[in-house]
């Protein structure tokens, strides 16, 4: 039985990062101080403590979740690789009020790219701040539990579809169970979960999470 750790997050596609990841971050600065503060205080960090296991200043961390300082994206992901966060797992730790009548699209070339050693996320939607669900999708890599550090959990609801493969849907209240083309899942996301590929191409799933 794997321990409810959180699996860690692999380094980000740098020529992507520079190219898409500008104003996503810019877009989403005013709700990100308070999604790190909120999840520095889930683990029971200090300031200093995070500015030791990520490299960043205190005082820099201390103005980002002020929101007196809008990060690079390469300061975010030393933070979230500090707190063993995967990037769709940070959006969850905090949300505001959403502003009535917007609209998001995302082409097929478009969405931000982040590859961990389990999945490979393409974010949607990531122009959108104070979003209540966060859209995704997934390239399921895993091929056994033992590529996972631990159980995937955190706070809200999520859904997933599958679109193309076979998946497993593995977690740490209910046995194992096989998901195919057109097959979908809806759960609690404070379970332990994980997926694996069982079929012979890599699965990929549409990935839905709230933020509430």
């Amino acid at each position: 039985m794997m321990n409810a750790k959180l699996p860690e997050q692999a380094s980000i596609v740098e020529a992507y990062q520079r190219k898409q990841h500008s104003v996503q971050w810019s877009a989403a600065s005013e709700q990100l101080g308070a999604q790190l503060k909120a999840a520095r205080k889930r683990y029971d960090l200090t300031l200093k403590a995070l500015s030791e296991k990520s490299g960043v200043a205190a005082s820099t961390l201390s103005k980002i979740e002020n929101n007196q300082l809008s990060p690079s994206f390469q300061i975010v992901q030393q933070v979230v690789q500090a707190l063993e966060l995967d990037l769709p797992q940070l959006f969850a730790w905090h949300h505001g009020e959403a502003t009535l009548s917007r609209r998001a699209l995302t082409r097929r070339s478009e969405g931000g790219i982040h590859p961990t050693p389990t999945y490979e996320h393409r974010l949607l939607a990531s122009d959108l701040s104070q979003k209540k669900m966060l859209p995704f999708t997934s390239t399921i890599r895993a091929r056994s539990l033992d590529h996972f550090d631990g159980w995937v959990c955190h706070e809200g609801e999520e859904f997933f579809f599958v679109l193309s493969g076979s998946v497993e849907m593995h977690s740490d209240v209910y046995e194992p169970v096989l998901l195919g083309v057109g097959d979908s899942a809806y759960f609690d996301s404070t379970m332990g979960h994980a997926l694996i590929s069982v079929s012979e191409e890599d699965a990929e799933v549409i990935w839905v999470v709230s933020l509430s």
